[in-house]
């Protein structure tokens, strides 16, 4: 098969032979370079920045290891334990020739019981000035201070990471992992919308001031994928279903009355066969009540019913106020086109006088 010469080659669909780009797949893979070229300009200047590594440690070879205190506390303890070995080659050669007389074991056993009781009381005292000079052995002092500042900078830009990556997830929606259910997912949105209306003092009825404009705007435009019913639609199946539905909403069901009346008549029930068909059953003056007010409510709200017409910029105005605007359209309709040749000759300015 021939490759598709109308689709980018960086295009995601170019495998697809029917795949025209246009200017939304265009502006797809630039903005996809750029995002790449953004992360490697981040890489390279990652790779650049001078490290904080010691070269006694063992992870020194790592090019993205960056020693912090673990490190230098481990690299003084490790010399401490050398420093020791060396000491204790050292004088063994003269403990074992020393151990070999008997006479002179008693001698250098008091000899050394002072010695050690010296020693351990000099280095519980000088314990913690060795951990402070041993984790930067080879440095001076100006550099260990812009080697502490170092460290420093780098556990804040690391904070500052992780507080990036906590505002992100904070923000951003959870995703529907598998196993975690939508009414699941809907409960907790709810509750943290809850608390957000709680904090400025709202109740849930103003949930829609916490959208944004981008989201309110998407918003609008999912309903206007499905308009109200225009025209003869009005009197289609699924309108006359709505609104029957919307009518029996606020009617409230006695089921003990429902399945008295069911039990008392056994025809309850009927068909054609029934030789009651056609018989009106026995219906209380409260039901009838009930149906007269829902249809005078009914009329109520239809005559308060005042469709929202559209204002036109590019339309003339000839009206001061909306009351006025409203009677110049009734005497439009009425004699409109008696009266439009002399709206022509005034705006032409071509009206004879009297």
């Amino acid at each position: 098969m021939e490759k598709n010469s109308k689709s980018h080659p960086d295009c995601i669909n170019s495998s697809n032979p029917y795949h025209e780009c246009v200017e939304y797949c265009f502006k797809k893979i630039s903005e996809a370079k750029e995002r790449l070229d953004k992360e490697e300009a981040e890489w390279k200047k990652q790779l650049e920045v001078e490290r904080t590594v010691h070269p006694d440690c063992i992870n020194a070879s790592n090019p993205f290891h960056e020693c912090g205190d673990f490190c230098f506390r481990k690299i003084a303890e490790a010399k401490e334990l050398a420093k020791k070995d060396e000491s204790g080659s050292q004088q063994g050669g003269d403990v074992a020739q020393s151990s070999l007389d008997p006479s002179n074991q008693s001698e250098v056993a008091e000899d050394r019981r002072p010695d050690l009781v010296e020693h351990t009381a000099h280095d519980d005292d000088q314990h913690s000035d060795k951990n402070v000079e041993a984790d930067y052995p080879v440095l001076n002092e100006r550099q260990k201070k812009l080697f502490e500042l170092r460290l420093k900078m780098n556990e804040a830009r690391k904070a500052n990471q992780m507080a990036i990556v906590a505002e992100k997830n904070r923000l951003e929606a959870p995703p529907e992992a598998r196993g975690i259910s939508k009414q699941k997912w809907l409960e907790e949105r709810k509750k943290k919308i809850g608390k957000l209306l709680d904090a400025n003092g709202l109740d849930m009825s103003k949930s829609y001031m916490l959208d944004t404009q981008e989201a309110a705007e998407e918003k609008y435009k999912k309903w206007e994928k499905d308009p109200a019913p225009f025209g003869w639609d009005v009197f289609n199946q699924k309108s006359l279903y709505k609104a029957y539905k919307k009518r029996t909403k606020n009617i409230e069901v006695d089921l003990e009355e429902y399945n008295s009346m069911k039990e008392k008549d056994p025809e309850f029930y009927r068909d054609a066969s029934s030789l009651q068909y056609g018989k009106a059953p026995k219906i209380p003056d409260e039901n009838i009540d009930r149906m007269v007010k829902e249809l005078e409510d009914r009329d109520l709200k239809r005559k308060a019913f005042s469709r929202r017409r559209r204002f036109h910029e590019e339309k003339d105005i000839d009206s001061i106020n909306d009351r006025n605007e409203h009677f110049n359209k009734k005497i439009e309709r009425a004699f409109g086109k008696y009266t439009l040749e002399i709206k022509n000759n005034l705006e032409r300015g071509t009206a004879l006088p009297d």
